[in-house]
């Protein structure tokens, strides 16, 4: 039988890092497809089924509640009094916790006569690893033991206790189940509870024991979809935040549910990232946590390097079935992660990131900028590129990463190793950042980075530039042969905010990423659907991606090409709605014009950290915040039409100061509150309000 990865997007994930309940929207954990109670990498529950008087419920409605909790309504159409009105309902509350779940089941009766019954909730666990999960693989379930009102099982290590109160517990080779006798008087109501609670010596991330870093602004605007997506997205970030068990001191944003409950360089840097305008404690923390991993020599089985950022770390190895990729506990085959730190340290200086916290990174930074010189150039050509040397670890190795993503126009695949042009883009913005920072902090080696910048986006537009009908773009890679990979890609957008184009050719990409063939109307394609390789629902080549078209609608908004960045901030609005305001990893690259809703990606995870972070990246776009605070400066620049209408922004942060801003809905502003000592540039209209 072929195993085929599960569908999630019509699964109920109820999450609290590094624990995830995956279960139907009835609430039912059946022990396949997906469902059970992940912890880190392990599912440590694959059943946790409820049957009330030996009878399947029917569910009437189903209620998240923030990320953590969820809420099942459902029928006993057995019980109660005859006639076509239900009088007997279950509730069904779930609370997730850091080591497991919790839920307390309401039998409420509106019955004019006793109800007697029996309730059973049917437990079993398999304890395989996440890889298995993910490729749609169960285990043979593992014996329970049954103690008083308890169940206990374990292997490797791994142990789990589920507990009902005056429950009766019965254990099976299979499983167990835990049960009650209920008797509810006329209009009578019980409650039910029962918990699980697992544990793992071996995990590599746990819980942080601190409060969340940022803090939650207060926003109000006329259009009342973003502040909906700003309140889930805040939920689902405070929801995925880690440390891992040997730097407990240093929180980090796991890369998404139920897969990524981990440390991924790249997702992590990105997510911390767009949270900039909400503080820079996560940031440094995040920052600390790869530089605590940085590479320090060369090893193939891993693809470590000296000075290079890890890009996954896992319990234990981790293989896809389906693919045949083998990835070692601690993996480094990531292209961008190195450049992507470069940057998030400089953003988070000039967002207030304490200078002390900047000084002990500087030598991380050092070796850093030396991996993009050396090692991520090993045909000594100029450009950054990856291959698979072992054969069994990731294919392609930059955000795309899955082995079919880099094509031709045509739809052929290209062959590695392969040069990605955003990571070019990525590693002159870094050169550039790194330099100011060197400078900025009286070290050496700013006109070396200066010139490596230089030199880098000469080579760039002599190599990479093609055109087609519609006319000049960047292609989306070089391949072995060092032929441009021409397919027009969302790749391109990450160009503009490297420093590496010019005016006009900033012009050129704003006009390609804006037109249909690009931007859906749901946000903004990951691969044109002109190209041969095209497909609305294929994971790289045609979806939407959140985080990447706000990093797009970011940099474009920076450039001061506003349409294009507003267009691409409007479209992940209209598709916000659709997915109850819980963006997911990505769905389907179909035309706003050709369907009323998008379509969801059926494997995508929720919540995924850059897409809940990507509603941060939107109010950015919307208020045009550009701080720079160690010259004591901000830019406040919002585009003109603002999508939302007037909006009220209150509790951004800039180092320890906080910015208030008001713009109207012409995308004026009408007023900013800005730290002590900070000085406001930017375009506003007569009469703004501008206080420190």
């Amino acid at each position: 039988m072929a195993h085929l990865q599960p569908a999630l997007h019509d699964l109920d994930l109820c999450v609290l890092a590094p624990t995830a309940v995956a279960s139907d929207h009835t609430g039912q954990l059946l022990g396949s497809r997906g469902h059970g109670v992940l912890h880190a990498d392990v599912r440590v529950l694959s059943r946790a089924e409820l049957v009330v008087d030996g009878s399947e419920l029917e569910l009437i409605r189903a209620v998240r509640d923030g990320s953590a909790r969820s809420r099942f309504v459902s029928l006993a159409r057995s019980l109660g009094d005859p006639g076509p009105d239900p009088t007997v309902r279950v509730e069904r509350h779930r609370e997730t916790t850091v080591d497991g779940v919790v839920e307390r089941i309401h039998l409420v009766s509106t019955a004019r006569t006793p109800v007697r019954t029996t309730v059973r909730l049917l437990l079993a666990a398999d304890l395989v690893d996440v890889a298995a999960v993910k490729a749609g693989r169960d285990g043979d379930p593992v014996p329970f033991a049954a103690a008083g009102a308890g169940l206990t099982w374990g292997r490797d290590g791994i142990t789990a206790t589920a507990t009902g109160e005056g429950a009766v517990a019965v254990a099976t080779e299979a499983g167990g189940r835990l049960e009650w006798r209920v008797d509810l008087p006329p209009r009578g109501t019980e409650v039910l509870r029962w918990r699980l609670v697992a544990t793992d010596p071996a995990a590599v991330v746990t819980a942080p024991v601190s409060a969340v870093e940022w803090e939650r602004p207060e926003v109000t605007a006329d259009d009342r979809r973003l502040t909906a997506l700003l309140d889930q997205a805040l939920d689902d970030l405070a929801a995925l935040r880690l440390v891992t068990t040997d730097q407990p001191d240093q929180p980090f944003l796991a890369a998404g549910a139920p897969w990524f409950f981990t440390l991924f360089g790249r997702d992590s840097l990105w997510a911390a990232r767009l949270l900039l305008p909400l503080g820079t404690e996560l940031a440094g923390s995040t920052l600390r946590a790869l530089a605590g991993r940085q590479g320090k020599s060369t090893d193939q089985r891993t693809a470590a390097a000296p000075g290079k950022i890890m890009h996954e770390l896992r319990r234990n190895g981790f293989t896809e079935p389906t693919t045949g990729v083998t990835l070692p506990a601690v993996y480094y085959g990531t292209i961008d992660a190195t450049p992507l730190w470069v940057c998030l340290l400089h953003d988070a200086w000039r967002w207030g990131l304490p200078a002390e916290d900047v000084d002990d990174l500087l030598p991380n930074l050092e070796a850093a900028l030396g991996w993009l010189a050396g090692d991520a150039d090993p045909d000594h050509d100029g450009f950054l590129e990856y291959v698979n040397e072992t054969g069994s670890g990731l294919a392609n190795q930059g955000w795309k990463d899955s082995g079919d993503s880099i094509r031709f126009r045509d739809g052929r695949l290209a062959d590695p190793p392969i040069a990605l042009c955003e990571v070019q883009g990525y590693a002159h913005e870094a050169a550039i950042k790194g330099a100011a920072l060197l400078d900025a902090f009286g070290r050496t080696g700013a006109d070396q980075w200066l010139d490596y910048a230089d030199r880098l986006a000469t080579r760039f537009r002599d190599r990479f530039w093609v055109a087609d009908e519609h006319g000049p773009y960047p292609a989306i890679a070089l391949d072995r042969d060092k032929r441009p990979v021409d397919a027009p890609t969302s790749n391109i957008g990450h160009l503009v905010g490297s420093g590496m184009l010019t005016t006009a050719e900033i012009d050129t990409i704003a006009r390609r990423l804006a037109a249909p063939d690009m931007s859906s109307g749901y946000g903004l394609r990951t691969m044109s659907s002109e190209a041969g390789g095209y497909a609305p629902l294929s994971y790289h080549c045609g979806s939407v991606w959140p985080h990447d078209t706000v990093i797009v609608a970011q940099a474009l908004g920076e450039a001061g090409q506003h349409a294009a960045a507003t267009e691409l901030v409007g479209g992940l609005l209209r598709a916000a709605p659709s997915f109850g305001y819980r963006l997911p990893e990505l769905f389907g690259g179909d035309a706003v014009t050709d369907l009323p809703q998008p379509t969801p990606y059926p494997a995508a995870c929720h919540p995924q950290a850059w897409a809940a972070a990507a509603a941060v990246g939107i109010l950015r776009v919307l208020t045009g915040v550009r701080p720079d605070m160690p010259n004591r400066t901000v830019t406040v620049a919002p585009p003109a039409g603002s999508p939302v209408g007037a909006l009220s922004v209150r509790g951004l942060r800039l180092g320890r100061g906080r910015l208030d801003l008001a713009v109207d809905a012409a995308g004026h502003p009408v007023s900013v509150r800005a730290p002590m000592g900070v000085t406001v540039t930017g375009r506003g209209r007569s009469g703004m309000d501008v206080r420190a």
